[in-house]
């Protein structure tokens, strides 16, 4: 069963309205750890720091640890590095630096009470001493359009070196706070902050509902003092050995289940009963060992209309357990190329039915999924893609590619939807890791593609993805909104897609503020 959550489940039962404000901080709040270390280490692997950067850095650090240097000068040390980079550079910087560290820390507990305070209306904003560049593309993800943080100064787009006071810290995060009140009319007795730290205890006290998220031993005592609600997390951070150990047996257990299929092979002759076998006690193994829990919607819609292909969008690599689990026998799937390659697993799952194709060259993976359509005509399997093509940073569901309906409309079959919610709880993307949780999944009715052809496929992959989207409860796409394109099959004897031109949206210009100007959100740092 899910732990409670007791702060979500107050801001459930809240009032809503736009009067009241839901502040977080963000490194130990929003995610696990701290967004500058993830920074400095991003940098010392790209050799962009020298010896003596490293050296001054780490005494930099030694000294404020030792409460030798206050905040201030730790960011006036910062500073002085950045001094002659052209702010673009950095603004490039934090969002590879998201991608690859900050995506896959962010709580999702925390996740679940922004989506909260947001469904009942409250402003929602980030109040951190951290930059902008380390922010906001988390932000983004959690459509927080609200960011007061620390920042450095500007000019003429390079950073001189030297910093925008007040810092975003201590009394300046009440501060922030204030301006935010006098912008929207926020009733700050009636608000939320949430921290882990007594760094921010001014601004803890002067809100209504100070909410500790994984506090440390000072703020934990303050806490206990004064009857403030504490709430930790475990979700993300150091994994344990548990975890490890889980995480190994449950991949290792796809060779076991195999194994455990060979003497049916052998016996009965039948590789497709082997197969089967072998794919539901993975899947039954996997999600127990693991400690994942499914609660599945409407599980009848996986088993009314076989042979179909099920689609799913694509958050965990805990997804190939979980789909192994639900739809257990007679299906095949598509995987990228270089799994093929993996030593023994490879070889496993293309035993169980996998098509390895390569992404880069369209051509080569509609030729190999030439025999999907075989499989399901002539041997009733059922097929397992995601639209998306590959994992999702986030659980913001990304564009859709046509394979999966191309091969749907050939082969006559309709296309199941199974919307996976919260597997990034198990292990997000880049994360090694699967940890214990309840994942949701709903299975929607199947849609019938009988009166499908090659010029109407856009409107039917749109409509489509928007049944996962309201499903998730994101925004829907719209009709004038493109969709990720791929090159289509033809049908056999049908008419053939004309060819289409690959474009791709630029991002909107991104405006620069006035010089020394302190960051807040509705625009970049300056």
């Amino acid at each position: 069963m899910p732990r409670p959550q007791p702060h979500l489940e107050e801001v459930l039962a809240s009032e809503p309205g736009p009067h009241i404000a839901a502040l977080f901080d963000f490194d130990g709040t929003i995610i696990s750890g701290y967004s500058a270390t993830a920074m400095l280490r991003e940098k010392f692997q790209r050799r962009e720091m020298s010896v003596e950067e490293i050296a001054e850095t780490a005494q930099v650090v030694a000294q404020h640890s030792l409460g030798q240097l206050g905040f201030s000068g730790l960011m006036s040390a910062a500073a002085k590095f950045m001094k002659g980079v052209e702010e673009e550079s950095f603004i490039a910087f934090g969002e590879e630096l998201y991608k690859k560290h900050i995506a896959r820390k962010i709580y999702p507990e925390t996740r679940a009470i922004i989506e909260a305070h947001q469904a009942k209306g409250h402003r929602v904003a980030i109040i951190s001493s951290a930059t902008i560049y380390q922010i906001e593309p988390t932000a983004r993800d959690l459509g927080i359009t609200d960011i007061k943080c620390s920042a450095y100064e500007i000019e003429d787009g390079v950073f001189t070196g030297d910093i925008i006071r007040p810092l975003c810290f201590g009394e300046g995060k009440v501060l922030a706070a204030e301006e935010l009140a006098a912008e929207y009319g926020l009733d700050l007795d009636q608000s939320f902050f949430y921290s882990d730290s007594d760094d921010d205890i001014e601004l803890l006290e002067r809100v209504g509902k100070p909410r500790p998220l994984n506090p440390n031993m000072k703020l934990k005592g303050i806490a206990d003092e004064r009857n403030w609600p504490v709430q930790r997390f475990a979700s993300r951070g150091t994994p344990s050995w548990i975890d490890y150990t889980r995480t190994i047996y449950a991949t290792g257990s796809l060779v076991g289940a195999f194994a455990a299929g060979l003497p049916i092979w052998a016996l009965t002759r039948s590789q497709r009963e082997a197969a089967n076998f072998s794919i539901g006690l993975f899947g039954d193994f996997a999600t127990a060992i693991t400690g994942v829990e499914l609660e599945v919607e409407d599980e009848r819609h996986l088993w009314s209309s076989r042979p179909c292909v099920f689609i799913f969008n694509h958050q965990s690599k805990a997804d190939v357990m979980i789909l192994a689990k639900l739809i257990r026998r007679d299906m095949g799937g598509v995987g990228k190329k270089e799994i093929r390659d993996i030593p023994i697993l490879g070889k496993l799952m293309e035993w169980g039915g996998t098509v390895f194709v390569d992404r880069a060259d369209g051509k080569s993976a509609i030729k190999a999924m030439e025999p999907l359509v075989d499989a399901i005509r002539e041997e009733g399997k059922s097929i397992c893609i995601s639209p998306e093509g590959t994992r999702s940073l986030t659980p913001k569901l990304e564009p859709f590619k046509k394979g999966a309906f191309h091969l749907a409309m050939q082969a006559g079959v309709p296309i199941v939807p199974i919307v996976i919610h919260n597997a990034t709880d198990v292990a997000p993307k880049n994360e090694f890791v699967m940890r214990p949780a309840t994942v949701r999944v709903t299975v929607l009715p199947p849609v019938d593609t009988s009166k499908w052809s090659v010029r109407t496929m856009n409107s039917h992959v749109r409509d489509v993805r928007n049944m996962f989207l309201r499903t998730l409860g994101q925004a829907e796409e719209s009709a004038a909104e493109s969709v990720a394109t791929e090159a289509a099959p033809p049908q056999n004897g049908g008419e053939k897609p004309a060819p289409k031109k690959a474009s791709a949206k630029k991002p909107p210009a991104k405006k620069k503020p006035p010089a020394k100007k302190v960051a807040t959100r509705k625009g970049r740092a300056g």
